[in-house]
């Protein structure tokens, strides 16, 4: 069922539309190097066969597991061969082209140059990432995204209907049921969805009989089972589902909190990475306006070590619901995130006088230094336990107070206090 035309192939909207620039690319035959990325089942493979049919090319293909050097080599030797007798165009397709280390990647840049081949690339990995930046410099990069549930589910019918490569030629009743369950557990993936049709099809009944062959959802059910979660433990799903939960919590959403919490978990992410960004963000995000809430992460945390998992699922949901539904600061972060740039940037000031040590001060006086300024005021000493005093040589201010939960209450207080500081 590999589409052969670009009006067969699902999905992908967002590059392959009328008038989107592969699509115009392609039609144009007006393209040099291409890398595909996106995850298994999305059509990486189909596409750069689909291009190479619509532009009358050669292809050929390499594996990023399999080859090496000297494969890379021989393909295009044979490619500039058959541009020299017969002036035909080869594109060399490479399936996995992370898995090439830096010098085979590296082999393929002058040939590129030169124009001996059209190189497109298939990856899972994010590009930028995994290949070389000077192949991903002289290519376009598109991302593919998972295919639509419907987009399966008209794929499905596509392959049911089809005699000449699908099953058309068998007598089935596919219930609606059936083929919605297999489009919603494939995750996006066709080659998933098309598998799991075929097992259900050829798992039902006998083949030869003109009896129907009958793809109810039980038959369904049992062909795809349990789902696998989309997800790599070092990749792109691992970093952009930790940064969905945090930004989940910190837009006090409980319910996607929850959501990302169970897909990290059901695809086996550590869950002590989560507990660590579970207490980052009851600082960053919760901090003064509810301080329970870094006891609560902290909580979680020794919880999920003490008892383990399955059950250390349960603290880390508590944490995670407590903390999206808190009051939100960052006052205390975004203020450190100044005063460490005023560090680093800065001329580093000096302690005042009256801040150091008894030691300092006794050196001082000896140089004859003026006693009254470095005399320092105790401030249990006074009443409400505040004195003003200068503690900053310039008088710096770094800590603005939101007015969000137990913070307003600090806020007050400060503003009190600011108001009879002396000037420094």
């Amino acid at each position: 069922m590999r589409p052969r035309r670009l009006e067969e192939v699902r999905g992908q909207e967002h590059i392959l539309a009328p008038g989107k620039l592969l699509r115009r690319a392609i039609e144009a035959d007006r393209f040099s190097s291409l890398i595909f990325y996106g995850p298994p089942g999305t059509g990486k493979t189909t596409l750069a066969t689909v291009i190479a049919r619509s532009t009358g090319s050669r292809f050929e293909m390499l594996n990023g597991v399999e080859s090496n050097v000297a494969e890379i080599r021989a393909k295009i030797e044979q490619a500039s061969q058959w541009q020299k007798l017969r002036d035909e165009t080869t594109i060399l397709f490479i399936d996995e082209i992370h898995r090439f280390n830096k010098a085979q990647q590296d082999v393929l840049l002058p040939h590129l140059e030169r124009g001996t081949v059209r190189f497109i690339g298939a990856t899972t990995h994010n590009p930028y990432f995994y290949i070389n930046s000077p192949l991903v410099s002289r290519s376009q990069v598109f991302q593919l995204e998972p295919l639509a549930t419907d987009d399966i589910t008209n794929l499905i019918y596509d392959a049911l209907s089809d005699e000449e490569r699908g099953l058309g030629g068998l007598p089935i009743e596919a219930e609606d049921d059936a083929i919605r369950h297999l489009s919603e557990k494939a995750d996006g993936d066709a080659r998933k969805a098309l598998t799991a049709l075929e097992l259900a099809i050829h798992g039902s009944g006998d083949q030869d009989s003109e009896s129907p062959i009958r793809l109810t959802l039980a038959v369904a059910e049992e062909s795809i089972q349990q789902k696998a979660i989309l997800y790599d433990a070092d990749g792109d799903q691992h970093y952009d589902t930790i940064s969905a939960f945090i930004k989940s919590i910190r837009g006090s959403d409980p319910d996607a909190a929850l959501y990302w919490l169970a897909k990290m978990l059901q695809a086996g992410e550590d869950p002590r990475f989560i507990a660590r960004r579970l207490v980052i963000s009851a600082s960053e995000d919760i901090g003064l306006a509810d301080s329970s809430a870094i006891q609560v992460a902290i909580a979680a945390q020794q919880a999920l070590e003490f008892i383990g998992m399955p059950e250390g699922r349960i603290p880390l949901a508590h944490a995670t619901v407590h903390l999206a539904t808190a009051p939100k600061s960052n006052s205390a972060y975004a203020a450190l995130g100044q005063a460490m740039s005023d560090v680093s940037e800065g001329a580093t000031l000096a302690v005042p006088e009256h801040l150091r040590t008894r030691f300092r001060k006794k050196l001082a006086e000896a140089s004859g230094a003026d006693t009254a300024a470095m005399q320092y005021l105790y401030s249990h000493d006074y009443e409400g336990h505040f004195v003003p005093q200068s503690y900053l040589p310039e008088g710096r201010t770094y800590y603005q107070p939101s007015h969000n939960g137990m913070e307003k209450r600090i806020a007050e207080r400060l503003a009190h206090w600011r108001s009879q500081q002396a000037p420094s």
